[in-house]
């Protein structure tokens, strides 16, 4: 499938995929303590589902390697769909845990395989500007996943969930009908199968996993944390929070679908990644000094700007240097920001009990120690082949 018609695609499966998983963010602490759920037993609630992710984003990244892409992505897409249809029609909390397993299991192929089907599709030039299409959807779905959820759950609880389950349904027809196999032949699968992934965790490569993991941990770590910040140092209630992560989501998204790709392509993704570090190092430390609802949102959307270029260059210079198939690079990629999102919301509400603005200036610190590990990968990525070293910056 040609590039310019392949890329709408695909953002369409990111953005109806992302909506759906948005809409029962701001439904299910209240859904699961309907069905007799603890604090604790919500924690474990949330934190399944990206544990599924961690183990077996890879799996799925390999067998699309092997397999195809469309095959993997359309099992990873009704697997969610499933997944939302058993969590509402859940009468017991062991039935939400059961589908939040299935899901986090199947619907860890969706992101990898998707990233890899984008990497196959655009040549090396371009490969920013597929990633930053493919972030721009997951922004702008949860941009109105959760708004779309929080109107529908005042009819019923329940309901969003299936309205989530339909929106994956409909993805799933999409991918299905329209979109076509990105992979070439058989040979080509093969060969990039038995390439050892070793080889690839023991290359420069592996510290740009390193790399998104400290950028998802701040991440993470902030959005646990900033509703509580906001109300302490602003006043700020729900509904002015759902509009502040809106508009920075909106910012990401834009600067995400419509700049990366032209950043990439003029100055490397190297220089993208650092200045997307520094932009969201500044935004934690802005973010100290907010004090109402107009500091917030712009201080926020400095950050959500900054940390949203930082993946989709990531993404693409990984692919560009990896040594396996796509989907095991994006798959492991998967991994580490899934370890972030695991280990940040606890690490953070610990640092929030401890002083307010701490999850904040480790924010910055994590952001440093990033910018260090990106100046060794360019140390180190002299050993990578020579296409490699047109990325650095």
């Amino acid at each position: 499938m040609h590039t310019k018609k392949a890329l709408p695609i695909l953002f369409s499966v990111m953005f109806l995929v992302m909506v759906g998983f948005g809409i029962i963010i701001p439904v299910l602490p209240f859904y699961a303590e309907e069905l007799g759920a603890s604090p604790a037993q919500l924690g474990l609630l949330m934190a399944v589902y990206s544990f599924m992710q961690l183990m077996f984003a890879p799996m799925w990244g390999r067998v699309s390697d092997r397999i195809g892409r469309k095959p993997v992505m359309m099992l990873g897409i009704f697997g969610l769909a499933f997944s939302f249809f058993f969590m509402g029609a859940a009468t017991e909390l062991w039935m939400l845990f059961a589908a939040r397993i299935i899901g986090g299991f199947l619907s860890s192929a969706n992101m990898p395989t998707v990233m890899a089907y984008a990497a196959d599709i655009t040549s090396e030039e371009d490969r920013g500007k597929g990633m930053g299409i493919i972030g721009a959807a997951v922004g702008l779905g949860f941009v109105f996943g959760p708004a779309i959820g929080g109107i529908f759950s005042e009819m019923n609880l329940a309901l969003p969930f299936f309205l989530a389950g339909a929106s994956s349904l409909l993805t799933f027809f999409l991918v299905l009908f329209i979109l076509k196999e990105s992979l070439g032949s058989e040979e080509k699968r093969v060969q990039e199968e038995k390439t050892s992934f070793r080889k690839a965790w023991n290359s420069p490569i592996s510290i740009l996993y390193l790399l998104q993991l400290f950028v998802s941990l701040s991440l993470s770590g902030l959005e646990a944390t900033f509703a509580y910040f906001a109300a302490e140092k602003a006043g700020l209630g729900t509904v002015e929070l759902g509009y502040i992560f809106m508009i920075m989501g909106f910012c990401g998204a834009i600067v995400q679908g419509g700049l990366v790709g032209k950043l990439t392509k003029k100055f490397g993704e190297g220089f993208v990644i650092q200045i997307g570090i520094v932009t969201s190092a500044l935004g934690f430390a802005l973010i100290l000094l907010v004090n109402n609802f107009a500091t917030a949102a712009v201080f926020l959307s400095i950050f959500g700007i900054g940390n949203g270029v930082i993946r989709p260059s990531v993404s693409a210079l990984i692919t560009k240097t990896a040594t396996t198939g796509y989907g095991k690079a994006t798959g492991f990629l998967s991994s580490f920001d899934s370890l972030g999102r695991i280990i940040g919301p606890p690490l953070g509400g610990w640092l929030f009990s401890i002083s307010i603005g701490l999850p904040y200036i480790s924010g910055i610190l994590l952001s440093f120690a990033a910018f260090l590990l990106y100046y060794v990968y360019k140390t180190q990525s002299k050993k990578l082949p020579v296409s490699a070293s047109s990325a650095e910056g």
